[in-house]
């Protein structure tokens, strides 16, 4: 049961007849006041709902909390509830109540105390949508992780999920291919690796536009930018110094603005100018770049070709598109990512029109410059949903694609897991679609931030490209595998093979990047770090793993059969605060998944997890298990590490991490 769920119920019927005005909005926000408490010496949970209700009602706070415990009835779940402080309702769960709940776990382990919604809802989650024309690089991984992880704790809580890759397999990224292709292929390497091929040629014609475009456009631009910083930062030192204290900091602050945004384009000209000196060191890249002066032009040719049904490119996109597939999924594969659909660009593209036509009818679309837009109340830049030549966009694609799942799935709610910096496209999107009509499904962009280097910058490669996803988790594994070596070497007597300390490593070295990833709040960038992510201790998987080997070997050690021991009558004793300390842990497993689901933060399992892991680690170190002071109080103890070890076992799972036995 999720006691604070049920809790929270219950405050919600003293609230009603405490203030029988008040709106279901309004008891919900109060009763929402309910929460764990941050010190456990004065409950397990504390009601806040006190202080802002005495204020609505012209009342003292704790005459307010009087009122609220003489109409709460908690009896069966709670101690009588306690008045603290100002109005503070502290409530310590009954150790009997926490017995029964802990005998029906142990009897339902499959459940382990988390009920389903009580309103299951039908979701569609889109994430990860890679370009399939280039390989997965590190920037995928937070998509994919953490919309798989949402979709796993959604269905967790009995709501029924639509997990959909949408991905670039119709865009610009094959238009470079297919001139690739014609310009610079190795028919022999696209023979025996055309996986490998098709990426050099990707990143080939990528390099060539992106030099003629420093070149021609941001050196320029950046240059310009510059000399105007130089010249303003002039200006700025020569102002005498402001008698107004107010103004001098507002002087200063701007001063080191300026100066900082100096220092950022000043690496940005210098990251151009390395780019473009790799061409013009390199004799046969300074040739293509030579020879190819308008390959930007010439690409986006190739892809309205491709668009317009062009037989030659479309049989090449039909030739090349297996091989990039099949690359993606073997990285899911690793990773242990599954989707119920992949839908991408290319499935929608006889929809397009008709979405033009729809807008069209509704009297939404607008001319402008010779495009068609839809213009957006509160946005300065319209919505383009074709160009100027006719050519479609990811905005119509999009447009699409809400219009299929809408007709095919029903949804009460699509979820975008994409990056921070498509916030305004999807802002513009979702309001694009409210104009249509369509109000009555809930259309969320989960963000996130960005996957930093040690210097604290986007993570790449020296030479300025993204690092590879493949790769990344190669290197995870790689360090993972020495360390279950060294580990294992370290025993009187190995206890793993070499195919097993294959096995571990893998599950330890993607694990590691998985949750490193999921422990951050999804909304802020963080520091790609091995060290970090590897270490034994800590909010890391690597700890959680061994956590869960730890438990497991107490069985093994002695000799407990865990089946047996869950179909015995044995009752689960909570005479010592640690024994307690685990049985409320357990209990607010489903409260962290409710957290989750509530805003889409996977962090709120993984720091329950951890506080769980710590509450876990106190217990073994003051109660002992296997040489208990009787058979009863050794079994109890037994049971409590087995729906410790399930516990963790299952938020792993979630999270797509999985447990290994021996470390």
């Amino acid at each position: 049961m999720n006691i604070l769920a049920e809790l929270r119920s219950r405050f919600s019927v003293a609230l009603k007849k405490v203030q029988p005005d008040a709106t279901g909005t309004q008891i919900e926000k109060l009763s929402n006041l309910v929460l764990p408490s941050q010190d456990t010496k004065f409950g397990d949970y504390q009601a806040n709902c006190a202080m802002p209700l005495g204020k609505q009602l012209s009342l003292p706070p704790r005459q307010v909390a009087e009122q609220l415990l003489a109409a709460l009835d908690v009896s069966d779940i709670c101690n009588p509830p306690e008045i603290a402080g100002p109005g503070f309702i502290n409530l310590r769960v009954l150790d009997t109540w926490l017995i029964e709940q802990l005998a029906k776990l142990q009897k339902n382990p499959k459940q382990l105390g988390i009920d389903p919604s009580s309103v299951a809802k039908t979701y569609v989650l889109d994430y990860s949508s890679p370009n399939v024309a280039k390989p997965m690089h590190v920037g995928h991984i937070r998509s994919t992780v953490i919309g798989d992880a949402l979709c796993n704790v959604l269905r967790q809580l009995g709501h029924r999920v639509i997990s959909d890759n949408h991905i670039g397999d119709w865009g610009t990224q094959f238009g470079m291919i297919l001139y690739g292709y014609k310009h610079f292929a190795d028919e022999e390497a696209l023979e025996s690796n055309s996986v490998a091929e098709l990426s050099r040629l990707y990143k080939l014609v990528h390099q060539l536009i992106d030099y003629h475009s420093a070149l021609q456009e941001k050196i320029p631009a950046i240059e310009k930018l510059i000399l105007e910083h130089v010249h303003r930062l002039e200006d700025m030192h020569d102002t005498t110094i402001l008698e107004d204290p107010k103004e001098q900091k507002k002087a200063t602050k701007l001063l080191r603005q300026t100066e900082t945004q100096l220092a950022e384009l000043r690496s940005n000209l210098d990251s151009l100018r390395n780019k473009v000196a790799v061409i013009d060191e390199d004799p046969q890249l300074a040739r293509y770049a030579s020879e190819h002066p308008n390959i930007g032009k010439s690409v986006l040719a190739e892809t309205a070709a491709l668009h317009q049904g062009d037989s030659t490119n479309v049989g090449l996109w039909q030739r090349f598109l297996p091989a990039c597939l099949i690359e993606i999924e073997a990285t899911y594969k690793r990773l242990g990512v599954t989707f119920d659909h992949t839908l991408g660009e290319s499935f929608y593209q006889d929809r397009l029109a008709n979405v033009i036509k729809n807008l069209d009818e509704k009297g939404l679309i607008q001319e402008s410059e010779g495009a068609n837009c839809v213009f957006l109340k509160g946005f300065k830049a319209p919505f383009i949903v074709q160009k100027k030549d006719g050519a479609f966009l990811y905005a119509t694609t999009d447009l699409a694609t809400i219009e299929y799942r809408r007709q095919k799935w029903s949804p009460d709610a699509i979820l975008y897991v994409v990056d921070h910096r498509q916030s305004l496209h999807f802002e513009q999107l979702f309001a694009t679609v409210r104009l249509t009509g369509y109000t009555d499904v809930e259309l969320q962009h989960i963000s996130f931030g960005t996957v930093l280097g040690e210097d604290n910058k986007p993570y790449k490669t020296r030479s300025g490209d993204a690092v590879g996803l493949s790769g990344l988790l190669d290197e995870s594994v790689e360090r993972a595998f020495r360390t279950v070596c060294e580990n294992d070497d370290a025993r009187s007597e190995p206890l793993l093979s070499t195919e097993e300390r294959q096995q571990v490593a893998e599950r330890i070295g993607i694990g590691a990047i998985k949750y490193a990833d999921l422990a951050h709040n999804r909304t802020s960038d963080y520091v790609f770090n091995y060290d970090k992510m590897l270490a034994m201790n800590g909010n890391t998987a690597t700890y959680m793993q061994y956590c869960y080997a730890r438990v497991r070997s107490i069985f093994a050690k002695g000799n407990i059969d865990i089946e047996s021991l869950r179909n015995s009558d044995t009752s689960i004793l909570l005479n010592e605060p640690a024994e307690r300390a685990v049985a409320i842990g357990l209990h607010r497993f489903s409260e962290a998944l409710e957290r989750v689901a509530a805003d889409y933060r996977p962090n709120h399992l993984t720091a329950y997890l951890f506080e769980l892991a710590s509450i876990y680690s106190s217990f073994f170190e003051n109660c002992p298990v296997l040489k208990a002071e009787s058979e009863h109080v050794r079994n109890s103890r037994l049971l409590l590490c087995d729906l410790t070890a399930q516990t963790i076992a299952r938020g792993l799972k979630l999270l797509g991490i999985e447990t290994v036995e021996r470390m």
